[in-house]
C-alpha cells in the first residue's frame, strides 16, 4: 500500500480547519503548515496530528515546497483550509496511488461562491493538481498565484471532487482579488509586459466574453453575470497595477 500524506496550508483558518481536517483525517501522514497564524488555528490542528508547523510565508510556491520537505510519504496530495474531501474521493485516492502511472493527478473542485454551486463561469470542473508522487512533482517558483506544478511525468484526471467553499462573502472576494492582482501584476512586470493603452479596455472585455459566453457564465444566472463583472474589474485592476510598477 501507498503511504499518501496529506499537507494542509494554513493562515489564520479557524473557522475552517476543524471541519477541513475531519474530511481528510484518512490520510497516513498529515500535516499542516502555518503561517504564523494568531487565532486558533495552530491549537485545533494539533487535535489532529502532531506534525504541526510554522513558517513565515513567502509566497505559495515557496511554502508548498517547503511543505514538500516535510513529507515521507510516496504520495502528497495538498488540500487547502477552505476545501473538503469526501468518502467517495478518499476511495478513487486511494485506488490509484496504487500505480506508479501516472505519476500525478488533477482533482476537479466544486466551487461554492456566495452560498451557491457554481457550474459554469470558469470554476467548473476548475481541475487542481494536487496528488502526486513527492518525488516527481516540485511548485514552479515563478508562478506566484495560482501555483503550478512542474511534474516528472504523465498525469491523469479524477472524477470525485474536492468540495471548495471558495467565497462566502463579497468582502471575502474583493479581499482575495486584491492580493492574486497584486502577484499577477508582478508576474506580468518579470516577463517583460508592459501594458498599452488599449489594454486598460481590450483586457477587461475580453475577460468578461471569455467568463460570460465563452465558459458559459449565463448558465449561472446572475451570479454568473456578477461574477464575470468582478473578474472583468480585477483584469482591470491587474493592468493598472502593472502600469504603475513600470513607472516606478
Amino acid at each position: 500500500m501507498a503511504k499518501i500524506t496529506v499537507v494542509v496550508l494554513t493562515k489564520n483558518e479557524e473557522k475552517n480547519i476543524w471541519d477541513c481536517l475531519e474530511t481528510v483525517r484518512w490520510a497516513d501522514e498529515l500535516i499542516v503548515l502555518d503561517s504564523l497564524s494568531t487565532d486558533r488555528t495552530v491549537a485545533i490542528a494539533q487535535q489532529y496530528t502532531p506534525r504541526v508547523y510554522q513558517r513565515e510565508f513567502k509566497n505559495w510556491p515557496d511554502q508548498r515546497n517547503f511543505a514538500l520537505t516535510l513529507v515521507t510519504g510516496d504520495w502528497v496530495f495538498f488540500v487547502d483550509a477552505d476545501e473538503r474531501s469526501t468518502p467517495e474521493l478518499e476511495a478513487e485516492v486511494r485506488r490509484v496511488t496504487q500505480d506508479r502511472i501516472p505519476v500525478g493527478w488533477w482533482v476537479p473542485r466544486k466551487n461554492i461562491i456566495f452560498g451557491r454551486w457554481i457550474r459554469h463561469t470558469g470554476w467548473s470542473p476548475d481541475y487542481q493538481l494536487r496528488l502526486f508522487q513527492r518525488k516527481k512533482g516540485r511548485y514552479d517558483t515563478k508562478r506566484l498565484v495560482h501555483e503550478l506544478v512542474i511534474l516528472d511525468g504523465e498525469a491523469g484526471y479524477l472524477k470525485n471532487t474536492l468540495t471548495h467553499l471558495n467565497y462566502d462573502s463579497l468582502r471575502q472576494f474583493r479581499a482575495k482579488q486584491q492580493v492574486y492582482t497584486d502577484h499577477q501584476a508582478q508576474m506580468l512586470k518579470t516577463q517583460g509586459v508592459r501594458p498599452k493603452w488599449q489594454s486598460y479596455l481590450g483586457q477587461p472585455l475580453r475577460e468578461f466574453h471569455r467568463r460570460f459566453f465563452e465558459l458559459e457564465g449565463y448558465k449561472d444566472g446572475f451570479h454568473g453575470l456578477l461574477l464575470s463583472l468582478l473578474m472583468a474589474y480585477y483584469a482591470w485592476l491587474t493592468y493598472r497595477k502593472l502600469g504603475r510598477l513600470w513607472r516606478r
